[in-house]
């Protein structure tokens, strides 16, 4: 478990202290919410684009490179969002697809709809930052305790 200590060194005070037991059993909990809830938005994400590459094509044709590799580029960003998504519910090979994702995000964010402004409504960056962060936050921490990465003994 990380070391939870204020800068002067101590563990913070609860505020309510009957409440400990609870936290020492739900704080193991937390990162198989957070990477649970990545991962399967993510697959639902996905499984949305298979066989229906006309959609993510469109969206992909705003990249320059994309008119050489649209295809194969939309066949990875499906594999990316939906086994991606996959195996990051489970915690298997973690950090290599929430890394890709991450990065896909960035792509989104920065080439795709950064000239829309922050806001999702008006088809912003929005959504796809803070997708892409929590993304980058887990590719930093891996699957955690409760993964099969872990269980295996291995990460990348």
């Amino acid at each position: 478990m990380m070391n939870r200590t204020t800068p002067s060194g101590q563990e913070p005070r609860l505020l309510f202290a009957g409440l400990a037991g609870f936290y020492a059993r739900a704080i193991p909990l937390s990162w198989v919410i957070v990477r649970l809830a990545a991962g399967v938005l993510l697959a639902i994400h996905g499984w949305g684009k298979i066989g229906r590459t006309a959609g993510p094509a469109q969206l992909l044709e705003k990249l320059p490179e994309a008119a050489v590799i649209g295809a194969q580029l939309t066949l990875a960003l499906m594999v990316i969002e939906f086994i991606g998504g996959i195996c990051i519910s489970l915690g298997l090979f973690t950090r290599f697809f929430a890394a890709a994702a991450a990065i896909e995000m960035a792509v989104l964010t920065f080439y795709i709809y950064g000239g829309n402004g922050f806001g999702w409504l008006s088809r912003g960056y929005e959504f796809t930052l803070l997708w892409g962060l929590v993304l980058f936050a887990i590719a930093l921490r891996g699957g955690g305790p409760w993964s099969l990465d872990r269980r295996i003994g291995r990460e990348l």
